[in-house]
């Protein structure tokens, strides 16, 4: 039996990166899995796969959520993996660019465990597991400042999800990675002026040497999600490589 069996879980931005291997990895370990993602095109290489569910959701809808919620019906694992990465200082930051990070990072945190809560509270079991990172209040990185602080936020976000609910069966954890090797790092590097100076200077920013796989993250979110984790709440995990150090 998989750790995750008889459970339903959700991932947001599940068409690729953490969000894709974290599908793959619940579906095996047993649970029937929701993968949502504005991206249809990245959602068709998982219409196949068992136990999987595909759905389109823009996380900043919040009345596609209440749909997709109506939809669903209850959940025990709802990860919140949708992201977006803004790259520049506070001068660099417009108010668009600073809307569009919070809407993306933070708000559509607040819908999405808003829309399914409830369902957990009544049957008094679930588990909540944010994205956050490393860079955020755990650590300043350069050139990420509307980023990192949605990305404290979510830190906080956690916290009180957490000690509001702790005595009501609902868990509620974020995770911390450092530079991940996904299709959204690569789009970004690809961006810049010398993707090749670019990829290099990622790489060296992490102690181990090389970037981490999304391969690598999804084990921490099963574990969160399992009842093995049944006694860890508002936890901040960092997978990170050392990069805290």
């Amino acid at each position: 039996m998989g750790r995750l069996e008889g459970k339903t879980a959700l991932v947001t931005g599940a068409a690729h990166g953490i969000g894709l291997a974290t599908v793959h990895a619940m579906a095996r370990e047993g649970a029937m899995v929701w993968a949502v993602d504005r991206d249809a095109k990245g959602l068709e290489a998982l219409r196949d796969v068992p136990r999987v569910q595909v759905a389109l959701l823009d996380v900043t809808d919040a009345a596609g959520i209440t749909r997709l919620a109506g939809q669903v019906g209850s959940l025990g694992v709802l990860f919140n993996c949708a992201g977006y990465v803004h790259h520049g200082t506070v001068l660099d930051c417009t108010d668009a660019a600073w809307d569009t990070t919070m809407a993306i990072n933070v708000k559509s945190m607040f819908w999405l465990i808003k829309a399914f809560l409830p369902g957990m509270l009544r049957a008094r079991t679930g588990s909540i597991v944010n994205m956050s990172s490393m860079a955020s209040s755990v650590k300043g990185a350069t050139n990420r400042f509307a980023y990192s602080t949605s990305k404290a936020a979510v830190i906080g976000l956690t916290k009180s999800v957490a000690i509001d609910h702790i005595r009501e069966g609902v868990r509620c954890n974020a995770i911390c990675p450092g530079i991940v090797d996904t299709p959204s790092l690569k789009d970004r590097m690809s961006a810049m002026p010398d993707p090749e100076a670019a990829t290099k200077a990622f790489i060296a920013r992490q102690p181990t040497g090389r970037l981490a796989r999304a391969e690598e993250i999804a084990p921490l979110v099963v574990y969160l999600a399992s009842d093995e984790a049944s006694f860890v709440t508002g936890a901040i995990y960092s997978i990170d490589g050392g990069i805290t150090l």
